[in-house]
C-alpha cells in the first residue's frame, strides 16, 4: 500500500471523496482509543455520537468537535 493511500484512510484527513459516514466512523475509532485511555467523558460523548446516528437523528455538534478533533 502506498503512502497516499495510507493518509486516505486516516481518520480527520481532509479528501476528495465524499464520507457521510466519517463522524460515526471517527466516532468508533475515538470511542476504542478513549476506552483503552481510561478517558470515561469521552467514551460518553462517542456513545452519544453513534446513538444518534443508530436513531437517524444529528449529533451535537459538541460531540462531533470532540469526536473529529480528538487525535489532533
Amino acid at each position: 500500500m502506498n503512502a497516499i493511500a495510507v493518509l486516505r484512510k486516516r481518520p480527520g484527513m481532509v479528501s476528495d471523496e465524499s464520507k457521510p459516514d466519517q463522524p460515526l466512523d471517527a466516532a468508533w475509532i475515538v470511542l476504542e482509543a478513549a476506552n483503552d485511555l481510561g478517558d470515561h467523558a469521552t467514551v460518553e460523548v462517542c456513545r452519544r455520537v453513534i446513538d444518534a446516528n443508530l436513531n437517524g437523528k444529528p449529533a451535537l455538534q459538541s460531540d462531533l468537535h470532540i469526536v473529529l478533533d480528538y487525535f489532533r
